[in-house]
């Protein structure tokens, strides 16, 4: 593992006296080694301090190593009020200048060290040609340069979502993965699956998130590495599954080593279940936690959570700050995601025809995305919308619409909702009854794919971190419940439709 070599490097270096450079070098890769080891807060701390001790002695590496640190205390940030994300956007602001032109990693740090120290406009500009460069950059053949790639990536992946950019980020975490996978470096593996995941779940893929947190289990049992696991309470929240979310949320929180990004997803995981449960005041309390502290990526998760339920529990100011915040990313960011959020929200606060065509146009905006959650939580609140308007057929189309995507994901506590809102109409609509013969499990239905698509059972064993006799029991039991012989005949059984793959 990567972080082992480099204590093995650090013993050799700190066996003799050190100058300032290598004393900071030291200071820097012991900051590497707390983020593979998920001690995010003590990374954070380390990678700062080393960024600081460098500006004297190499500005270049220390702008580098400020936007590492500044990346880490991103995670690092959380709810409490910790002072570590604001200490490094200040020092990353005061970093000696970048060279002329600038790097990557000069616009990265700048349109970051922007965005949170003098907010969202001032720091879009940057941000956007943040994106570009580093959706053009390249590969770098050497380790080190392979690092900073990697560090690019998520620093750009990241920006990606500030700027709304569904397909950018998803590409980027996308190619993060293939890169980590080819390189061997399995912690940052790890961290792009739950990311790569994330991308699926609002996506409305939640089978294949699923299959990509089953992955990042495998990994963690063959490194000893725990599992990221985040987004798997995101998942399970997604699904409407009370018992388990509720469980994975409450863990997640009390883990020593959750970090800023545990804690902001496990309170964003609540609003979701709490909203697709129809406990709104609940997922408003949930929502206005991350929503007030306004961490970096995570507005166009959390400002449609709060929204919706502020706007079911009357409270019209929250609902309006919303739009505010939302306002102000769509006059510099103007994409079809942030746009279909904010016609929607536009929709809560208002009545007569203006609901009406801001609900339509938010279909229209999201429909041209991959956001499938989104477009179903859209059709779904014009329909409860329109029934409280006692139009009970323009309701049954938006609620047939809404309820069908939501069953067809697997999100079975929004489905429940529109299936509700649906026998109010006087619809009858049937209860989606699951033949579970021939269902595969998330491990099950990986292992069919890779040997649907070719490869031999060592080649998917060494890509799945698991033996080769585990690879034909697995295989095996595919056999059985698809009623085929042969790998030959997966590509004919095998579904195509991911809804038909249940998680394990």
């Amino acid at each position: 593992m990567r972080w082992r070599r480099a204590l093995g490097l650090l013993v050799a270096v700190e066996a003799g006296p050190l100058d300032a450079l290598p004393a900071a070098e030291v200071e820097h890769l012991r900051g590497q080694i707390a983020f593979d080891q998920r001690r995010v807060s003590d990374a954070a701390r380390l990678l700062l301090s080393a960024a600081r001790r460098l500006e004297p002695l190499d500005a270049g590496l220390a702008r580098e190593t400020h936007l590492e640190a500044l990346g880490t205390a991103i995670w690092a940030g959380g709810l409490d009020g910790s002072g570590v994300l604001g200490a490094a956007a200040e020092a990353a602001r005061a970093a000696p200048p970048g060279p002329d032109p600038p790097r990557v990693v000069d616009v990265l740090l700048d349109g970051f060290a922007l965005r949170l120290t003098e907010g969202y406009a001032a720091a879009a500009p940057t941000l956007i040609r943040a994106l570009e460069l580093v959706l053009a950059l390249e590969v770098a053949n050497d380790e080190a340069g392979r690092w900073l790639w990697l560090t690019g990536r998520r620093a750009g992946a990241i920006i990606a979502l500030e700027l709304w950019d569904f397909e950018s980020w998803q590409a980027l975490v996308a190619r993060q993965t293939q890169v980590a996978r080819d390189t061997g470096a399995l912690v940052q593996l790890q961290l792009a699956l739950n990311i790569l995941a994330w991308t699926h779940l609002v996506a409305g893929e939640l089978t294949t998130a699923a299959q990509l947190f089953d992955e990042d289990r495998l990994i963690a049992e063959a490194t000893g590495n725990p599992p990221v696991a985040y987004n798997e309470m995101l998942l399970a929240a997604w699904q409407g599954r009370e018992a388990q979310a509720s469980e994975l949320i409450a863990a997640t929180l009390q883990a020593p080593t959750a970090g800023g990004l545990g804690v902001i997803s496990a309170t964003y995981a609540s609003s979701v279940l709490d909203n697709g449960l129809s406990r709104h005041h609940a997922a408003c309390d949930a929502a206005w936690r991350v929503f007030e502290r306004d961490p970096v990526a995570h507005g166009p998760f959390v400002v449609p959570e709060l929204a919706e339920a502020a706007s079911r529990t009357g409270d019209l100011a929250l609902v309006r700050a919303a739009l505010q915040w939302l306002s102000e990313r769509t006059r510099v960011t103007p994409t079809d995601w942030a746009l279909g959020i904010q016609a929607r929200v536009h929709a809560l606060l208002s009545e007569g025809e203006i609901a009406d065509s801001r609900y339509r146009a938010s279909i229209d905006r999201l429909g041209r995305t991959r956001l499938r959650v989104e477009l179903a939580r859209t059709h779904l609140l014009y329909g409860e919308w329109l029934r409280r308007q006692h139009r009970r057929l323009d309701a049954r189309e938006q609620l047939r619409t809404a309820h069908q995507l939501f069953a067809s994901m697997g999100a079975e506590a929004f489905a429940g909702r529109a299936r509700r809102e649906l026998l109010a109409t006087g619809e009858t609509v049937r209860k989606r009854t699951v033949d579970t013969r021939g269902e595969l499990t998330a491990q099950e239905a990986q292992i069919a794919r890779l040997a649907r698509d070719g490869l031999s059972n060592p080649e998917i064993g060494t890509r799945l971190f698991i033996s080769v006799r585990t690879v034909q029991y697995h295989l095996h039991k595919v056999f059985t419940k698809l009623d085929i012989s042969s790998r030959t005949q997966l590509d004919r059984v095998l579904p195509s439709d991911p809804t038909t793959v249940r998680p394990q």
